[in-house]
């Protein structure tokens, strides 16, 4: 079989998602209304609140949301199969994903623009919104952190990628001026970026960036940790329009090409699948395919992170509710349409079955290195380009994603310290809690070395963790749409299977955790089991509460009149 009918099939699925499902979301459960005043225009401030066109707000949202997990998940769960990774892209796209990432702009949007962490003590309670935070930290902490080293270690392996991943950053800059300061078109505007982003890809290639060691005192690897967290800092706390929102809506649109120029090469070059449907022969110490598939593949079928960012910077953006569906579901699909690639990539870009076994030699292996690696080598017999020049294009891919995940990751963390400084009654401002965010970041980071291996620490507690808290945003949705009388079962069916399915990891891991002595880990899932069933079980009071009480009053009197705690 070769990789066509899957790639065919996958893309009418998200296609069948979006046209159907979506627009039932939005019409049937959400009732997305475009006279609804939203936070953007009600609060607009021209930094974290401010109208923005539905193409460059999902830009901003599909890029933010996409980082590297999308890559690395499904190119590491193919090791049970293609065929089980493939269904969960595919159905938890469509099923679980969009509708929570649409909730989530809905719930928000709905709500000023408030966080999923502030809206669970109006929704779920007070205690649960506490516990709530604590989840919320150690995700962001854990993207942050991991990313950080994920971006070093292509930079370093990728000498290529280095000039076209620092050269966005300069491309996002013009293209804010050009949109908000000179009004040029937007469609002009795109183009000559996009050319732009593409241009600096060759020049990578041509001119490759290998660090000196040392270099101001640092290995390559420190430096460029550092370089990442100043970046992130400075982003997070520019204006939105200024850096963040250009450079996502660009790499955006850039990284779509990419996938455009993946998937074109599929068609062209038809290549073989290698890798077994479902791998009845899995390397030694290999976990069982239920539960770990669902939290192994959290990015690319479903996502609590995307719940932070919906509610964190999205829906302060958000210029009509009803762009709501193109920017929270689609940019799920965006998701999916990478995860899709990733598992290609990872199962049709190896020349044998041989080949495909020798990096798939344990769990966990594959990841980034399979999708470049074989998405480089589908690029190249599919148009011809060459191997080095293909791998540039994927690594790239690679980096922007992630890198537009990790500003957007410290942007979150800094609110999130904001808002737990509310708890305490401590005001916190924007420097403080940047300086807060970064120092968290930096120090889980190098807390295993000055190469930055420690910020890969407690990334195996990321896909428990974050399906849980995608499970617990659900659990707002549902209250909301049980307070409005409205059918919560799309909320409730994917809150109940994802929530299962992550308890059930965690204790899992948490055997193993104890069986290997890692004790920092065991804590810390210790902790997260324990926010979770908390705030579970808070939810599920919430929601007889809620089915209860007499219904919410109509949605435009009520977001006017709501008042928020803290």
């Amino acid at each position: 079989m070769n990789a066509i009918p899957l790639l065919l099939i996958g893309l009418a699925i998200f296609a069948g998602g979006y046209v159907l499902y979506s627009k039932f979301l939005g019409n049937r459960v959400y009732k997305l209304d475009a006279s609804f005043k939203t936070p953007a225009h009600e609060l607009q401030d021209g930094v974290d609140y401010v109208p923005t066109n539905k193409f460059v707000l999902w830009g901003h949202h599909f890029t933010s949301v996409a980082g590297a997990a999308p890559i690395v998940g499904p190119a590491v769960a193919v090791i049970w199969g293609w065929l089980p990774a493939f269904l969960w892209v595919t159905l938890g796209t469509v099923f679980f994903a969009g509708m929570h990432d649409l909730g989530a702009l809905w719930a928000s949007a709905r709500n000023k623009g408030r966080s999923m962490g502030t809206l669970s003590g109006r929704y779920i309670g007070n205690r649960g919104a506490n516990l709530f935070l604590v989840v919320i930290f150690l995700l962001l902490l854990m993207v942050v952190a991991a990313f950080a080293v994920v971006i070093k270690n292509l930079l370093i392996s990728s000498p290529s990628a280095v000039i076209p991943a620092w050269g966005a950053v300069a491309v996002a800059l013009l293209v804010g001026q050009a949109v908000y300061r000179y009004k040029m078109s937007l469609g002009l505007v795109t183009v000559v970026g996009v050319a732009a982003l593409y241009g600096l890809i060759l020049l990578g290639d041509a001119f490759p960036v290998v660090l000196p060691d040392p270099i101001l005192g640092m290995s390559p690897a420190t430096f460029w940790i550092v370089a990442l967290f100043v970046y992130a800092g400075i982003a997070s706390l520019l204006p939105v329009w200024v850096l963040l929102q250009p450079r996502d809506y660009i790499n955006g649109v850039q990284l779509f090409v990419g996938l455009g120029i993946l998937f074109v090469s599929v068609l062209l070059s038809a290549p073989a699948i290698v890798a077994p449907a479902f791998n009845d022969a899995v390397p030694a110490g290999t976990p069982s395919l239920v539960p770990l598939l669902f939290v192994t593949i959290a990015c690319g079928a479903i996502s609590g992170f995307h719940g932070m960012v919906s509610s964190g910077t999205t829906s302060k953006q958000l210029d009509k509710e009803t762009d709501a569906r193109f920017v929270g579901y689609f940019g799920a699909v965006g998701e999916g349409l990478l995860a899709l690639g990733a598992i290609i990539a990872a199962i049709a870009g190896f020349r044998t079955l041989a080949d495909w076994e020798a990096v798939y030699t344990a769990f966990g292996q594959g990841g980034v290195g399979a999708f470049v690696a074989g998405g480089g080598q589908i690029v190249n017999s599919g148009l011809g380009l060459p191997a080095t020049l293909s791998s540039t294009v994927l690594a790239t891919m690679a980096i922007l994603f992630a890198a537009t995940t990790m500003d957007t990751g410290v942007r979150l963390l800094r609110f999130v310290v904001q808002e737990a400084g509310d708890v305490v009654k401590v005001k916190i401002n924007n420097g403080v809690g940047t300086l807060i965010a970064l120092g968290a970041g930096m120090a889980l980071t190098f807390s295993q070395g000055s190469d930055g291996s420690g910020g890969l620490r407690i990334w195996p507690l990321f896909g428990t963790s974050n399906q849980l808290l995608a499970s617990l945003t659900l659990s707002i949705v549902a209250v909301m749409l049980i307070r409005k009388r409205r059918n919560p079962a799309p909320a409730l069916v994917p809150l109940a299977i994802v929530f299962v399915m992550a308890f059930w990891a965690a204790l899992v891991q948490l055997g193993n955790l104890y069986a290997s002595g890692d004790w920092l880990l065991l804590a810390i899932d210790v902790v997260i089991i324990v926010a979770a069933v908390w705030v579970a079980f808070e939810a599920v009071a919430a929601m007889r509460r809620a089915s209860q009480e007499p219904p919410e009053a109509a949605d435009a009197d009520a977001a006017e009149k709501v008042e928020l705690k803290g």
